[in-house]
């Protein structure tokens, strides 16, 4: 209910800026060569398909078959893009992931063999699932193209995590933690090109993989994934002001052994994939 009632305020908030305003920009001069836009995205997110698994000895848990991930989550993204000249962009991103559920585990569930702190949980127990993976990214793109509203743009990111991975009883007696920050080093392409005076469409993708010692900079083998690719469909009512209805893939993940050999009290290893997709209704404001 909260999401829908954002989702209008956007929407109204940009009807009336666009009936109460007839300057080409609202946060821009034509004399200034540094020039700003702000966009926010909402809508709901599937996890298709997402495991991990704690220590060598361990079998998978499949999140959305036995963690409840089998339910539409929110999604919501934020970012800023700073112009310099008609080529040099910065782009500025904000992406929250944190998805929580309550599930009982039961005898056929694969954390039984997951090594739970070492123990085996009763049958039926109640558990606090919380799967967090937030990130910040910043981007420099160039765009080879000058037209100040179509573009075609390469460049690369420096994305920094912030993940919490938690199985916890409700009882608070027992509880797995996993936290993890670190920077990931990512490859990003834009593309936007109109099909009329108002009508566009557009592309963004970011991603990188890596493996091996000398790549990821672990002392230990390790690869590591990630890809965020996106198709949008847009409308300008005018130039200030972009809405448009974005599909998007988010995934990736990890397997390897931590450094600190502490991952919920076992060798230190983990094996980590997901694979989302989520549609989104987005604005973006010049």
């Amino acid at each position: 209910m909260q999401t829908k009632r954002v989702i209008a305020t956007l929407l109204l908030l940009g009807l009336a800026l666009t009936a109460s305003s007839a300057e080409e920009s609202w946060l821009n001069r034509p004399e200034h060569k540094v020039r700003f836009e702000f966009s926010t995205e909402l809508g709901f997110q599937s996890i298709v398909y997402h495991t991990i698994q704690f220590g060598q000895s361990g079998t998978q848990f499949d999140y959305v078959a036995d963690g409840g991930q089998d339910v539409y989550f929110p999604f919501k993204r934020i970012s800023a893009d700073v112009s310099f000249g008609p080529r040099h962009k910065l782009v500025l991103l904000y992406q929250p992931i944190d998805v929580r559920t309550e599930v009982r585990f039961f005898e056929n569930v694969a954390v039984y063999d997951v090594n739970f702190d070492g123990a085996t949980p009763p049958d039926g127990l109640p558990m606090e699932l919380r799967y967090g993976f937030d990130y910040y990214r910043v981007s420099y793109l160039y765009d080879f193209w000058k037209d100040p509203r179509n573009e075609l743009a390469a460049g690369i990111s420096l994305q920094m995590r912030d993940a919490v991975i938690v199985f916890a009883q409700k009882d608070g007696l027992k509880i797995v933690s996993n936290e993890d920050i670190g920077p990931v080093p990512i490859f990003k392409f834009r593309w936007k090109s109109y099909l009329g005076p108002t009508w566009w469409l557009g592309s963004e993708i970011d991603g990188f993989y890596a493996s091996g010692r000398f790549i990821t900079g672990s002392a230990n083998d390790f690869v590591g994934a990630i890809l965020d690719a996106s198709l949008r469909a847009g409308f300008s009512p005018r130039e200030a002001l972009d809405v448009f209805l974005n599909v998007r893939y988010l995934g990736g993940g990890a397997v390897g052994t931590a450094e600190d050999q502490a991952v919920g009290g076992v060798d230190g290893y983990t094996r980590n994939w997901l694979h989302t997709v989520s549609l989104s209704l987005g604005v973006t404001v010049r």
